[in-house]
């Protein structure tokens, strides 16, 4: 199989810009969400359509994301 309707963009979750990237693989919609800097994978999800694989996906990296502490310098 080879992933069909790739997609790659950015959005800005408080302080934190991640990355979005979809692509169709068969039947279903895989979706992952990095944070830009490092570039570590926060979540993955699926979905039948490429929006409900995105929602799912970018909704737990904004919970993920929002458990994250911060310090001021």
């Amino acid at each position: 199989m080879k992933p069909e309707n790739y997609s790659q963009r950015q959005e800005q979750v408080g302080p934190w810009k991640i990355n979005i990237i979809s692509y169709k693989l068969g039947d279903k919609y895989l979706c992952t969400v990095d944070n830009v800097q490092p570039g570590a994978n926060l979540a993955r999800g699926e979905g039948a359509t490429k929006e409900e694989a995105e929602r799912v996906t970018v909704s737990k990296a904004k919970e993920m994301l929002s458990k994250t502490r911060t310090f001021k310098a």
